[in-house]
């Protein structure tokens, strides 16, 4: 149910730093530091995705990161600044649950979490992750959250009636 995206120009796609880890090598010679960055890169539009970046100094991490970023895009329904509907996710050990908010509520969630839903362009918000807080594991299970949501024309056009059936409850 993924909604893998491609996007025209990524010039518009601005990339945010979520976590840094210095992984040390120890060998016969000394001591060997590697980074490795996962990043998110979103257009604030409901467009989001993230990479993982492995190089032995930071800038470059960051740079691979953001390359892998670009290649896994994915659409995400946004309807006036928040979520569509409730959502839960886990990916490893981390579990997420995404609520809508009303407006004015702002970005409730924290770390990894904020990171993935204000790159998005989710401005109001209620999030909480439970279980691990491993950023890693968190992002992609915010991604895969809110990747398996579908906004209500969706969801008409997919069982062939109106709108106002959707709602109809």
């Amino acid at each position: 149910m993924v909604n893998k995206v491609k996007v025209q120009n990524d010039a518009d796609l601005k990339d945010r730093l979520v976590a840094i880890n210095r992984v040390t090598k120890v060998t016969k010679g000394g001591r060997t530091f590697t980074f490795a960055a996962i990043v998110v890169v979103g257009d604030g539009n409901g467009v989001i995705g993230y990479g993982l970046g492995k190089a032995g100094e930071v800038t470059a991490a960051i740079a691979k990161g953001v390359e892998a970023a670009k290649k896994n895009l994915v659409k995400v329904p946004v309807l006036k600044g928040t979520v569509p509907h409730e959502a839960y996710a886990k990916f490893g050990g981390a579990r997420v649950l995404i609520m809508p908010a009303s407006e004015g509520t702002g970005v409730v969630a924290g770390g990894a979490m904020r990171a993935v839903l204000e790159s998005v362009g989710i401005t109001d918000v209620l999030a909480k992750s439970k279980g691990s807080s491993n950023p890693h594991n968190l992002v992609k299970a915010t991604i895969e959250a809110l990747a398996n949501m579908r906004d209500p024309k969706t969801i008409a056009q997919n069982r062939g009636v109106n709108l106002t059936k959707v709602f109809k409850g």
